[in-house]
């Protein structure tokens, strides 16, 4: 039998070799079947090839030569992507090159690159355990040097301490660390650990104190402060979560009476897109603003929390005995706190359908009409049914597909419509089918739904962009619609202006709109002069098929 196995770069592997010589001089092993066994393993080809690919692996950082020259390549195409995406219109080169950074093949060679440059292809081994005589306590004794972080007294027994809370332990009176805040002093030291108990602070023995001394002798201190601490029985998982969010109500910490610490919280605005670094507790979650570049994370109520808070608020009543809302908007819609979001990234030759919605007579229809009529060829809208007779001026197919209102009620039951609703006793819809037949022929499907459509429109099959356009106040609306003489929708002959009654209903219908739906909507045009509102409407067009944007999560996934 050979002594040595050769190497797949026509070396000799000596590390084999010598297992091999050391079998063939052991007296330990009698049965010839068993070292017959291990020999043939020695020897074996597919073994000598692993050996030789760990020791590429293993030698990555002990040779210069190959040493990776970073380890988050897969990070930094994202962010080229982020560059290259809004030039994709203008550069033939930059369209090209991002599309060719999407592709699975070449993402795949940059995630397998990162993963052997950050060594993931090791074991993770437990933490080795403590040992300590049943007499003694580990104490650890940690250093931070005293910041801008918040600090605050208050009744919740929880104050932030450079960076982290501090409070009572119910059970056995003594001060331990609470939370730790992400980004903070005590987090990038990542010497103290949530669960830690707090013996001194700056030489004070802080037994039998309560929070708020605490807080005082931070307060005193100045430059270094120092923590003596007996650890927690385990370190919870400190890492930050990739959770993004977006916001679907207003908060104001200053404004929350139940915050631990309002100078710790964060606030923002609905619309806003939330970085979710910790969701450890139930009831305040740790983000930063999308896109800022503060390192300390904020508290924000988590879903639980605001969901509660809703709940509560309308169910309280007015003075006068009523609701504060109508119940049966709430039995219908869900509760808006966050939703989780990822970029969408586009793709050549498939749009989203842009949806238009909006109160009766805002002048959304006008918008959609004027946007397929700038590019007839790119952007198309599905003619919609109805069950209404035609009016005079009117083109079967043109306006209106006219059904009997048997003909549609039966379609509408076998799931023919992507969506359907009644509007002074007549049926209203869009077929499933013409939004499919434009979506597939590589258009820009405009759509301009009763905005009740939404939540069956709102899919990940569809993957709209739905804009909200709004009516200007009341003087400013009355304005523009006199001066450009425009005839009121709510009469159906189309023969006389609006009435002030009229404006003040699309104003209500428009604010009814924006508190059921309007968290549903990616942008908001405000349609006060007609020329401005299409420009907008024209631009957002233009960034939704060239620029990535937040969209549901599941949507991306």
């Amino acid at each position: 039998m050979a002594a040595v196995i050769m190497a797949s770069d026509g070396g000799y592997d000596p590390v084999i070799s010598k297992l091999i010589t050391s079998l063939k001089e052991t007296d330990n092993l009698s049965d010839e079947q068993d070292l017959g066994f291990l020999q043939n393993l020695l020897q074996s080809k597919e073994l000598n090839a692993l050996v030789n690919v760990h020791s590429k692996v293993a030698k990555i950082n002990k040779d210069d030569r190959i040493a990776p020259l970073l380890s988050a390549s897969m990070q930094v195409l994202m962010e080229v992507l982020e560059l290259l995406a809004p030039r994709c219109h203008i550069s033939p080169l930059c369209k090209e090159i991002f599309h060719l950074l999407q592709t699975p093949h070449l993402q795949s060679v940059l995630l397998a690159h990162d993963a052997i440059a950050q060594k993931d292809f090791y074991p993770h081994l437990p933490d080795i355990p403590i040992e300590v005589d049943e007499d003694e306590e580990t104490i650890k004794i940690v250093q931070l040097v005293k910041s801008n972080e918040p600090l605050c007294a208050g009744a919740q027994s929880a104050e932030p301490i450079v960076g982290a809370t501090i409070k009572t332990d119910e059970e056995t009176g003594k001060i331990i660390i609470a939370r730790i805040m992400h980004g903070g002093a005590a987090d990038r030291s990542g010497l103290i650990h949530v669960g830690d108990e707090v013996i001194e602070v700056n030489n004070i023995n802080v037994e039998g104190k309560t929070p708020s001394d605490v807080l005082s002798i931070l307060q005193n201190s100045e430059g270094t402060i120092t923590f003596k601490l007996v650890p927690s029985d385990g370190k919870l998982d400190q890492r930050e979560s990739k959770v993004r969010v977006r916001a679907y109500f207003n908060y104001e910490p200053d404004g929350d009476p139940y915050i631990p610490c309002k100078e710790a919280g964060l606030g923002f605005q609905r619309g806003d897109i939330l970085h979710i670094v910790s969701q450890d507790d139930s009831y305040w979650w740790q983000a930063r603003k999308e896109g800022e570049k503060t390192t300390r994370a904020g508290l924000i109520p988590s879903r639980a929390l605001q969901e509660r808070r809703i709940l509560h608020d309308r169910t309280q009543k007015e003075p006068n005995g009523d609701t504060k809302t109508e119940n049966d908007d709430f039995d219908r819609e869900m509760i808006a706190t966050y939703e989780e979001v990822a970029k969408l990234y586009p793709r050549p030759g498939v749009f989203r359908p842009i949806v238009l919605i909006g109160a009766p007579g805002v002048g959304k229809n006008e918008l959609k009409r004027r946007l397929v009529a700038r590019d007839p060829e790119k952007y198309k809208s599905p003619v919609p049914y109805t069950t209404r007779p035609m009016r005079p001026g009117e083109v079967a197919g043109r306006e209106y597909l006219f059904v009997t209102r048997d003909k549609m009620e039966t379609d509408i039951a076998a799931g023919k419509f992507i969506e359907h609703g009644e509007y002074k006793g007549h049926l209203y819809g869009t077929a499933s089918e013409s939004v499919k037949a434009i979506v597939n022929a590589g258009c820009v499907c405009i759509l301009g739904p009763h905005y009740q459509a939404l939540k069956s429109l709102r899919t990940v099959q569809l993957k709209p962009y739905i804009i909200h356009i709004r009516p200007p106040p009341f003087e400013e609306l009355k304005k523009t619609r006199t001066k450009a003489r425009a005839r009121s929708t709510f009469d159906e002959t189309n023969s006389r202006g609006f009435s002030d009654e009229e404006f003040n209903e699309m104003i209500r219908s428009d604010e009814r709109i924006n508190f059921l739906y309007g968290h549903f909507c990616d942008d908001e045009i405000e349609n006060c002069e007609l020329t401005e509102a299409f420009e907008k409407l024209v631009t957002l067009a233009n960034k939704c098929e060239s620029e990535p944007l937040w969209a549901p999560a599941s949507w991306v996934q």
